[in-house]
């Protein structure tokens, strides 16, 4: 190599590192869009935890958690309120959109109730806009519920709208963490009595927010939040998703 030759290799090296340190490395924006058992809950609303609030702390300083999910909605209704497209319009290349919808879509007697057929668009949509932005749609099948038989045996509670998210990952090649097979998994590990201790149940005076007691199987405690977060964090790296890589590592001393 001559002197020249030397020197240029040198002075590109030199800018390639320059560069490195004066540039600070994209920042991660992780989209939550789903209901209730995800979403932010009021102060009024405690010791009640949806999942998404431990979730935001289990990553490094390049990753926002932005939770945008909302109680009581479905594809539908999260659509029609106009919460989708603003999360549509501030998406950038290699951002995160987490969707976890069904509790609400599922139900006739709802309001929220939306159609198979109409679910399944939906659940498309969010995927084509968010890849159309250059980023990573994920779809989550809904959480269970606590529901057990007399012997003691968990119980499917989404089974037709869980599948259709199943089904529409597949045909996609989306991603899929199937949180409904997981946490019935984790319920059906704690039983019918302990699993109590994940959900919102209180005793009457137990809490200010609830004097008269409360029994609730769909929504968490912050135990059950914590544990239902882990979950999506366990599937996170099971997918050896890029994300898994602004994990926050355990301090060693």
């Amino acid at each position: 190599m001559t002197q020249s030759a030397f020197s240029r290799s040198v002075a590109c090296v030199g800018l390639f590192l320059l560069l490195a340190f004066t540039f600070p490395p994209e920042k991660i924006t992780v989209y939550l869009i789903g209901d209730s058992t995800m979403s932010i809950k009021a102060e009024k609303a405690y010791p009640e935890t949806g999942w998404g609030m431990p979730f935001v702390h289990f990553f490094d300083e390049q990753v926002t958690v932005d939770n945008r999910a909302m109680n009581g909605r479905s594809t539908r209704t999260f659509i029609e309120e106009n919460r989708w497209q603003p999360v549509a319009d501030h998406l950038h290349e290699g951002d995160y959109v987490l969707i976890q919808f069904g509790h609400n879509d599922e139900v006739s007697t709802k309001k929220s109730y939306t159609p198979e057929v109409e679910f399944r668009q939906n659940l498309v949509r969010f995927i084509e806009e968010s890849r159309a932005k250059k980023a990573h749609p994920v779809l989550i099948t809904p959480v269970a519920r606590r529901q057990f038989d007399e012997k003691g045996k968990i119980q499917e509670t989404h089974a037709v709208y869980s599948e259709l998210t199943r089904a529409v990952a597949r045909e996609t090649n989306v991603p899929l963490i199937d949180l409904d097979r997981q946490s019935q998994e984790l319920l059906q590990s704690f039983g019918p009595e302990t699993s109590k201790l994940l959900f919102l149940q209180l005793a009457p005076g137990e809490h200010p927010n609830y004097p008269n007691g409360k029994v609730d199987n769909t929504h968490f405690s912050e135990l059950g939040a914590r544990k239902m977060a882990q979950l999506v964090l366990a599937s996170i790296k099971t997918l050896k998703l890029d994300l898994a890589d602004h994990i926050v590592q355990p301090k060693t001393n």
